[in-house]
């Protein structure tokens, strides 16, 4: 049976710290999926539904991205994969009597970890306007509220409709139709704060703002450089990727500020012997970099390939390729020529002889491929960073090869599958014609607002109506407490959830929680059982089935939300059969199929167990840039700069948890057990600053408009580059101010934020 959830919030007192491992997955890898899915759903529930994990006739992970190989193992899945299904396919339940017993003020000093563990939401429910707690309502009197409020607002554009990387293709194409179709393009995104940087560079440079590599091409690499990226606690499917590519040969270079477990050694699970063995060694090197210091590290080592290429003509660089398909390589050679050494071991922390070794293994490797994550994203220069990548793989030809290219690894399931089918607040004019075609009618063109600017709406009064399919947008978003403000200053909030989380308890004046299936569920419809399909970090689109009955007979799919809402709203019912896109998801496929490129025969595509790859033309070296080649930028050196006494502050998850949703309080690989509020330091910057290990800080940001404070952290002493710190989000959000955000992307700056570590009183 299932363990009952628990009735105790947990405090920090029994935190304990215990050694770093060296090493990944394994036994206990093993064991802990397997207990954590005995917890939540049994033993009979966990074998009847991780078998269908990421299977071909199965169903995909709600967790990360990552791809699945087109020969899968009996158990394609990974530690954090189980927990993930373990969570949504739990057997614990929150009926209308959890909220009888718990009103708005209490859930609202329970902490992310507690409000996830209570589990399953099962009915809808309202907050109505003057009440401290939410109460059952009907599915016809929750539309019926939520529809009239939207008909009585006077400017579409007062209303947001957020999307987490969770929805299905089909949920996210009817749902942004609604939304355009009411008459707004407000559709932030959780893109907007992890990978929104690498769409801007990668559309920039190369014409397509995702990347070129496919699962193979890591296979057949000869170099692999991962920067900003923790697989092992992030993605650790790709550890058994990284393990291949070793095994035929490849060099594996990890750069990072944290020294990370997974790519020191990998015990592979899926494999009895390696599961118990030593495991594959895995980063050949490890390139300990300072906070924000990858652009810094990436123009030295374009500079350096072609110092070598001017020492040995001909034996670095690929000159036809520069020569047919790249534009504006000498205004980039002029530029690097002038590179400031000094400033380049400063912005990195790196010696010059760790970068040289780099640029040898560049220089000698024909197929390199640089996989990256939200440690280049996540800065105020990061779409300049992540084009300096760009620049040295154009150099040697290493984008449209086999076993090479950009390999952004995106952070959600179907994250990038949300943008294809229109979750942005600003799609291209294309995509608008195709639209209005489809649908006869002129959806509006004006961009709307991202996830910063739609907190700033609220908070300036600017925006009243809040709807979020999925997600904890309180906690994802940055600036927390302006976050919590901005919600609460709202007329009407709505959440449509698979479990309760912080922004249930952060309310407008009337607020509803619309409870929905998840993928693990099977999904009944008028036409019979339904599929759904997502899109991996590298462009596969597949079918998805879930196999278990629903958590509650009062549960709707997301499709079927949006499409009896949008039969209450009569300028959004006249642009499409609703009903018909309920009853069947295939019609939603047939219009996705004339709408959206590299759709075409969708239904035919996705018959297919192993789904279909959308093109992309990067990878055929056609470019859909201005001057339809491939891109060489220039760019000014930035890097942060921090005043003395301060340190810089990463923002990263804990190996218990996936985004914002806390699995449990063990981060195993860290050697935190119990406990999450704790700040990562160099023991030279603890002594440094008069401080001890063990020690409570609060950590402090300042800005122009203040001071934010996260309070009552401990120190730990670590192994992180001189001058850095970290700590885990979402509890460290409330430091980033809406205004910290990547240049020319919105992306939030979380990766490099200025602290102080200020004693306690």
């Amino acid at each position: 049976m299932a363990k009952d959830a628990p009735q105790q919030d947990f405090t920090d007192d029994e935190l304990e710290i215990h050694g770093r491992k060296d090493w990944a997955a394994g036994v206990p890898g093993v064991y802990h999926a397997l207990k954590m899915s005995y917890e939540q759903m049994g033993a009979v529930r966990t074998l009847r539904t991780l078998p269908r994990l990421n299977q071909k006739h199965g169903f995909d992970c709600s967790g990360c991205a990552w791809p699945d190989p087109d020969h899968r193992s009996p158990a394609e899945f990974c530690e954090n994969g189980a927990k993930a299904v373990a969570e949504e396919a739990t057997l614990r339940r929150i009926g209308p009597d959890f909220f009888e017993e718990h009103d708005l003020d209490d859930l609202a000093t329970r902490s992310d970890w507690w409000l996830g563990q209570q589990g399953r939401l099962t009915h809808p429910v309202v907050k109505r306007a003057g009440s401290s707690r939410y109460e059952p309502i009907s599915w016809d009197d929750a539309l019926g509220l939520v529809a009239e409020q939207l008909v009585s607002m006077p400017d579409p554009d007062e209303a947001i409709f957020y999307t987490s990387g969770r929805t299905s293709n089909e949920a996210a194409f009817v749902y942004q139709l609604l939304v355009r179709a009411y008459g707004t393009n407000n559709l932030p995104d959780c893109s907007n704060m992890c990978h929104e940087a690498s769409g801007a560079a990668l559309g920039d440079t190369i014409g397509l703002g995702k990347g070129t590599v496919l699962l193979e091409d890591l296979h057949d690499a000869e170099l692999i450089i991962i920067a900003g990226q923790n697989p092992g606690t992030n993605h650790p499917r790709m550890l058994s990727a990284l393990e291949k590519a070793k095994n035929t040969g490849a060099a594996i270079v990890a750069v990072n500020p944290l020294p990370e477990a997974g790519l020191q050694r990998f015990k592979n699970p899926q494999n009895p012997i390696g599961a118990v063995g030593s495991g594959t060694e895995l980063a050949d090197d490890f390139l300990q970099i300072r906070l924000g210091g990858d652009m810094a590290l990436f123009q030295a080592l374009g500079a350096l390939l072609l110092e070598r290429e001017a020492a040995a003509p001909g034996t670095v660089l690929d000159h036809d390729f520069l020569a047919e398909h790249t534009d504006g390589v000498d205004a980039y050679r002029e530029h690097v020529a002038d590179l400031d050494w000094d400033e380049v071991l400063t912005a990195t922390g790196l010696t010059r002889e760790q970068i040289e070794g780099l640029a040898d293994r560049l220089a000698r490797s024909r197929r390199t491929i640089v996989c990256w994550a939200m440690g280049l994203t996540q800065h105020e220069h990061s779409v300049a960073m992540l084009t300096e990548v760009v620049n040295v793989l154009l150099l040697q030809g290493n984008v449209g090869r086999d076993g090479a290219g950009l390999c952004p690894v995106r952070g959600h399931s179907n994250v990038q599958g949300d943008r294809t089918m229109g979750i942005w607040e600003q799609m291209p004019d294309d995509f608008h014609d195709r639209l209005d075609a489809e649908f006869s009618f002129s959806s509006p063109r004006e961009h709307g607002y991202d996830t910063a600017a739609a907190v700033e709406a609220m908070r300036d009064g600017r925006a009243s109506f809040f709807m979020g399919m999925g997600g904890n947008f309180v906690k994802a978003a940055p600036d927390t407490d302006v976050t919590e403000a901005a919600l609460r200053s709202c007329t009407m909030t709505v959440q449509v959830s698979t479990k309760l989380n912080r922004s249930h308890a952060i309310t407008g004046e009337t607020a509803l929680i619309l409870p929905v299936l998840v993928r693990s569920e099977r999904d009944q419809q008028a036409s019979g059982p339904q599929r759904v399909t997502v899109e991996d970090s590298m462009s596969a689109v597949h079918a998805s089935h879930g196999p278990l009955p629903p958590a509650s007979p009062h549960l709707l799919s997301e499709v079927a939300v949006v499409s009896r809402l949008a039969r209450r709203l009569e300028r959004v019912a006249a642009v499409a059969d609703w009903q018909a896109f309920e009853d069947d998801y295939r019609t939603i496929r047939d219009s996705v199929s004339r709408v959206v490129p590299g759709f075409e025969d969708y239904e035919a595509k996705i018959n297919d167990p192993g789904g279909f790859v959308l093109p992309h033309g990067a990878r055929t070296r056609r470019w859909d840039t201005e001057s339809g080649k491939a891109q060489f930028s220039t760019n000014v050196l930035t890097y942060p700069q921090v005043p003395k006494g301060r340190l810089l502050l990463q923002t990263l998850r804990s190996h218990d948890q996936f985004n914002t949703t806390i699995y449990g309080l063990d981060d195993r690989y860290r050697g935190i057990e119990n406990g999450r509020r704790v700040v990562f330091v160099h023991p030279d910057d603890i002594a440094e600053r008069g401080l001890a290990d063990g020690q409570h800080v609060d950590l402090v940001s300042h800005w122009e408009d203040g001071e934010r404070v996260a309070q009552e952290f401990r120190i730990v002493s670590y192994d992180t580059a001189r001058g850095c710190a970290a700590a885990y989000y979402p509890e460290t959000n409330v430091l980033v101010p809406l205004g910290q955000r990547s240049k020319r992307s919105g992306t939030r700056a979380s990766k490099s934020v200025v602290v102080e570590l200020r004693t306690r009183g």
